[in-house]
């Protein structure tokens, strides 16, 4: 076995082989010296493989050779990269090799012959070799009837084959490569419908009456959504209903059903938000992914949708940048009471209005591709299905996503009328915004036909059986599916079919049917285990449930032990390890390392396990002790799992928490007491349901309610975030809720009431010695007098509230709040002009690294003092540099702008510095952009735009608009200064004139 060099240990095949071509290259070329001439026999090598997507050196021989010599290894060893399959050698010629010796070729008789004389290097499978081989021929496949595989590898058969010289009768490209994508997008619904459908023939018609309403009397149970008694915009349609349901086949199924229907067929988008691409929190990655499908399903727009797409995509990129901008403001108690509420409702209104804007141009684009199809010139346009599956995660109280998502669609509809949205969650859509009601189906369990029709398609070949199964299991998808699966293991005997069918409880009333079918489901699964042949792991399975990851690691030192296991060697533990990976009821997450399904431990979990209850809290104390005792953000975030789970007191359990946890402990809520469940919602948000919220702690349940209450504020929802409020009351006294009733009031128009609320709690939080608290109600006071014009009060807050910052070492609150004072007294007649000073001493003096982690606050404040501090801009575009979104960059652009018009001295200085930014590849004929904005996103793009903002700060400049545009793109996002204020100051000469006076700036050039 080979070993790397540098530490001795064994090399997996793959890097092994990697090794041995690096070296053999480095003996056959000393020097790094290559031979320029290819030799007759490398040529021959070349073409006797460049139809191969992958060939063994050793095995190959070259036409007219009875054995293999082995040449290919010497000859190809620089033409050739090593493919990383394990269980055999693999090379691939390169593609620009390949290219010239397909292009080299004598014509398709040529490589007809190469192909027929390497069959025994053909992979079993169909590959592209074996199409290149049809097509040579003269029997081309019926593309038609292709999987999205085959297709794929019909059309790597037809690029290699069109460079061929003189070879013909080949597909379309654009066609091909066409059909391929559609068959992509479709993928995924037919995997989804890979078994028989059943059932839903009500709610299959009720979807399809809601797309395209039936002419005449409504179908028998149908929904009329797109019917006249909708005045305006027709709701959305919400098809909910517990997991395993089968909500998401049934989707599937009513978008294929729509394609194979020639006559009904419509444009459609399928949006899932589990795929990794998509985030439910960025509506835009919907908007792109509507247009890359919409792109393929009307090709004559392909490049309008994919532009659109790409702007999207980069519109997502700054409301990151804007979203994180509003996530720091919040952290410091001083930024979050002056700058971050108005922040948030800032980035949602704005995030709204590009979302908007963006899907308008998207329904613009539709309108004029079906435009283009349409039959008749009075022909009605055909109806568009936007399909968002997997919503869940937006479904909470107040969720901003949601009230974005209907913007969006009512903006969509107002440009396409005949768009209709179906989105599927488990629950109803319930959100503050009443623009437009939903409609709604909730997904039952199946009737008794189609109940016995699943039990059948999975493997009960029985139909006695299946229907005595339907009959105790009930209609409920996945109970029916482990009902089969059950049957199947338990073999075709009668007794043992009935000694099952005996085991489940019998069905009651409806009240008690969502426990009927937890307590079917558990039973069911612990049949399933109960098969498992290996006593030992049969012993290990049950118990092991409670673990989110088994390792081998795990098997000896947690979960052995407590399930009567003796394991005292990695050997052993490895040896169990690798049998219970060949369940079926596991899945691998990465090598050495596998987890139960989440459906499986999601009903397992919940389930009362008598004796095993005490074993597998057993298992998780091992666990607790077991990470406890290691490094890392992983380790503590299983640690963490495991002491809610054994339902430690979360207030013990946070002492454990450490930032970055999060990320492994998303989607936890689920296995745990309501009580658990509290803390890690109101530290990982999302949705929360009631029973969770009300088993939550209070201190938890505060902060579940602070974050619903920012949301609704953020959105302008002021009367239900108030509404929100009163409930749970009293709080604590260090209760984020004190300041929000206060921000509530005010935005109600009930400034007094603010003042007051916010005085008392401020003496409430001083008693309880809340000094964070206190300083953010400190900051909110004097805002509320600032904006009842109560200047002497707010400036006196301020102070008091800087004063405490500093008493509790909070050297960046205490900037902070100095900095709402100099703002403050910036527009009173009474200005402090030692506010700026003191400001500008106080961010002199603060290592960098401490800035470093303040990025907003450190920009705010360098906006703020640059006029009176000249170097404060360049040393915050030093340590922290510039935002990244799009009004950055307009800010910056304006001012350049604005500078160069009315100064057109500067404007080769300015383009001197963009074209250093840009880099030497902006050049007019390879179509890089040329004007300032096109430059400055391309400066952004590579890292350069810091440097390129601190060379303009030393542009001459007498008018002072480049410095205070830097400072205003600085400022962007956190309530800076117009650059017309700085530049208004008797050393810049005066208020600068309106822009777009003077000659063209070098946008125009």
């Amino acid at each position: 076995m080979s070993t790397s060099p540098s530490d001795g240990r064994p090399l997996d095949p793959a890097a092994a082989r990697e090794l041995f071509v690096a070296r053999l290259r480095a003996e056959l070329h000393p020097g790094d010296e290559r031979p320029q001439e290819v030799s007759d026999a490398r040529r021959a090598y070349r073409e006797a493989v460049c139809l191969l997507s992958r060939f063994d050196p050793q095995r190959l021989r070259l036409p007219g050779e009875e054995t293999a010599t082995g040449g290919a290894v010497l000859e190809l060893v620089d033409d050739c990269t090593t493919l990383g399959m394990q269980d055999q050698a693999g090379w691939s010629l390169k593609s620009d090799v390949r290219d010239r010796t397909l292009r080299g070729l004598a014509g398709p008789a040529a490589a007809r012959h190469v192909l027929e004389c390497h069959l025994d290097q053909l992979p079993g499978e169909p590959g592209p070799e074996r199409f290149a081989l049809a097509y040579l021929s003269g029997h081309p496949p019926e593309t038609d009837r292709l999987t999205t595989d085959e297709l794929a590898d019909a059309l790597q058969a037809v690029l290699w084959l069109s460079r061929v010289p003189g070879t013909t009768g080949l597909p379309d490209l654009a066609e091909l490569q066409l059909t391929l994508e559609r068959a992509r997008l479709l993928d995924p619904l037919k995997r989804l419908v890979r078994s028989p459908f059943q059932g839903r023939t009500r709610e299959l018609a009720e979807l399809r009456d809601y797309v395209v309403p039936s002419v005449g009397p409504t179908a028998p149970g149908a929904r009329p959504g797109g019917a006249p008694q909708h005045p305006g915009p027709v709701p959305p349609l919400v098809v909910h209903g517990p997991g395993g349901m089968g909500k998401t086949t049934l989707l599937a199924k009513f978008v294929l059903d729509t394609l194979h229907d020639p006559a009904g067929c419509f444009p459609f988008a399928y949006i899932d938000f589990e795929r990794p691409t998509l985030s439910i929190q960025e509506p835009l990655t919907l908007i792109a992914e509507v247009a890359r499908q919409l792109g393929i399903q009307f090709p004559a727009h392909r490049a309008e949708l994919d532009a659109l797409a790409h702007e999207c995509q980069e519109a997502a990129r700054s409301q990151r940048e804007g979203q994180e901008r509003v996530s720091q403001l919040h952290e410091l108690a001083t930024t979050r009471a002056v700058l971050g509420r108005r922040s948030s409702q800032q980035f949602q209104s704005l995030a709204a209005g590009r979302e908007t804007d963006l899907i308008r141009r998207l329904a613009e684009v539709l309108r004029r591709a079906v435009a283009e199809r349409k039959d008749g010139e009075h022909a009605q346009d055909p109806p568009f299905a936007l399909v968002v599956d997997s919503f869940e995660e937006a479904q909470y109280r107040g969720s901003p996503v949601v009230g974005r998502m209907v913007a969006i669609y009512l903006s969509f509809q107002s440009i396409y009328p005949r768009m209709r949205l179906i989105v599927s969650g488990r629950a109803p859509v319930e959100h503050p915004a009443k623009t437009v009601e939903s409609l709604g189906i909730e997904l039952g369990e199946l009737d008794p036909e189609a109940a016995v029709g699943l039990l059948t398609s999975c493997g009960v070949k029985d139909p006695e059986v299946a229907r005595a199964l339907a009959d105790r299991v009930g209609g409920h998808p996945l109970s029916l599916k482990l009902a089969a699966r059950a049957a199947t293991l338990a073999g075709a005997g009668a007794e043992r079919t009935c000694e099952l069918i005996r085991s489940l409880p019998e069905r009651r009333h409806q009240v008690f049917r969502g426990v009927d079918q937890l307590l079917v489901q558990g039973i069911l699964y612990d049949r399933i285990l109960s098969h498992i042949s290996d006593e030992d792991v049969r012993r290990l399975a049950h118990p092991g449930l409670v673990l989110r990851f088994i390792t081998p690691e795990i098997i000896q030192e947690v979960l052995a032990e407590p399930c009567g296991l003796r394991v005292t060697t990695p050997d052993e533990a490895r040896a169990l390890f690798a049998e219970l990976s060949r369940l079926d009821l596991v899945e691998p997450t990465r090598p050495d390392a596998v987890r139960y399904r989440s459906d499986v431990r999601a009903i397992m979990l919940r389930l009362p396990g008598g004796d095993r209850t005490a074993v597998m809290r057993e298992v998780e104390r091992r666990a607790v002790e077991h990470y406890a005792a290691r490094d890392g953000l992983e380790a503590r975030a299983e640690e963490i799992y495991h002491r809610l789970r054994l339902d430690e007191n979360p207030r013990s359990v946070e002492e454990r928490w450490l930032p970055g946890v999060e990320q492994f402990l998303a989607g936890a809520q689920q296995d745990m007491t309501p009580r658990a469940a509290g803390l890690l919602t109101a530290r990982l948000g999302g949705g929360t349901p009631d029973q969770v919220a009300a088993g939550a702690d209070q201190e938890d349940w505060e902060r579940i309610a602070a974050r619903e209450v920012e949301d609704l504020l953020a959105q302008g929802y002021a009367q239900a975030a108030f509404d929100r409020l009163g409930r749970r009351q009293p709080w604590t006294p260090c209760s984020p809720l004190h300041a929000l009733l206060a921000e509530a009031l005010n935005r109600l128009g009930r400034q007094d009431e603010a003042r007051r609320a916010t005085a008392e709690a401020i003496d409430t939080a001083e008693r309880a010695g809340c000094g964070e608290r206190r300083l953010e109600l400190l900051l909110l006071s004097a805002r509320l007098s600032e904006e009842a014009g109560d200047l002497a009060s707010a400036g006196r807050a301020l102070r008091i509230a800087e004063d405490v910052a500093v008493g509790l070492g909070q050297d960046l609150e205490a900037m902070g709040a100095l900095l709402a004072r100099a703002r403050l007294t910036a527009g009173a007649d009474g200005a402090d002009p030692e506010a700026d000073r003191e400001l500008a001493e106080r961010l002199r003096q603060l290592p960098d690294a401490v800035l470093a982690d303040r990025p907003v606050l450190v920009r705010a404040v360098a906006s703020q003092i640059y006029d009176r501090a000249p170097g404060a801009l360049d040393h915050a575009l030093e340590v922290v540099g510039l935002p990244a979104d799009d009004e950055t960059l307009d800010a910056l652009g304006a001012a350049m702008r604005r500078a160069t018009s009315r100064q057109p001295a500067l404007l080769g200085r300015v383009m001197e510095i963009l074209d250093e930014a840009a880099g030497p590849s902006r050049q007019p004929s390879g179509g890089a952009p040329t004007g300032i904005a096109g430059i400055l996103r391309l400066a952004r793009d590579r890292g350069t735009l810091d440097t390129l903002a601190r060379r303009l700060l030393a542009v001459p400049d007498k008018s002072g608009e480049i410095v205070a545009g830097v400072a205003a793109a600085m400022g962007v996002g956190t309530g800076a200064r117009t650059a017309g204020h700085a530049a208004s100051g008797p050393e810049h000469g005066g208020r600068p004139q309106d822009e777009g006076s003077g000659p063209a700036g070098p946008e125009d050039r």
